[in-house]
């Protein structure tokens, strides 16, 4: 049984930085792509960003790029994002995904196999 938990959330100001980590237990992490989702109130849950299994891909949605970070600790299994600069519009639940199949990973949901609870992100103005 793979399972994915979330830490790391919270309030944050404008400009500010946050960073999310997910620990991966169960299952060959080692061999997952890792990614991370986002759904605000009312809105579809969206794609945020992606990491092959060895850290060497990286992929981001437009909105982040430049603001975020995807990275990795295989290790310790566990996927992180930095979040720099954050913005009111990043404010959601943001969620991580485990892609068991994929090497680079995938920017659609349908791709991913495990996901964890959530975790909400509120950034203030």
């Amino acid at each position: 049984q793979v399972q994915l938990v979330e830490f790391g959330g919270g309030l944050v100001q404008a400009g500010g930085s946050l960073k999310l980590s997910c620990v991966v237990s169960g299952g060959n992490f080692r061999g997952y792509a890792m990614g991370w989702f986002r759904q605000a109130p009312g809105k579809e849950r969206e794609f945020v960003a992606v990491i092959s299994w060895n850290g060497g891909y990286t992929y981001y949605r437009d909105s982040v790029k430049g603001r975020f970070a995807i990275s990795r600790d295989n290790a310790k299994k566990t996927v992180y994002l930095q979040m720099n600069n954050v913005k009111p519009e990043d404010t959601a639940v943001y969620y991580c995904a485990a892609d068991t199949y994929g090497v680079d990973g995938a920017d659609t949901e349908d791709e991913y196999d495990y996901w964890g609870q959530g975790i909400q992100v509120t950034v203030s103005s």
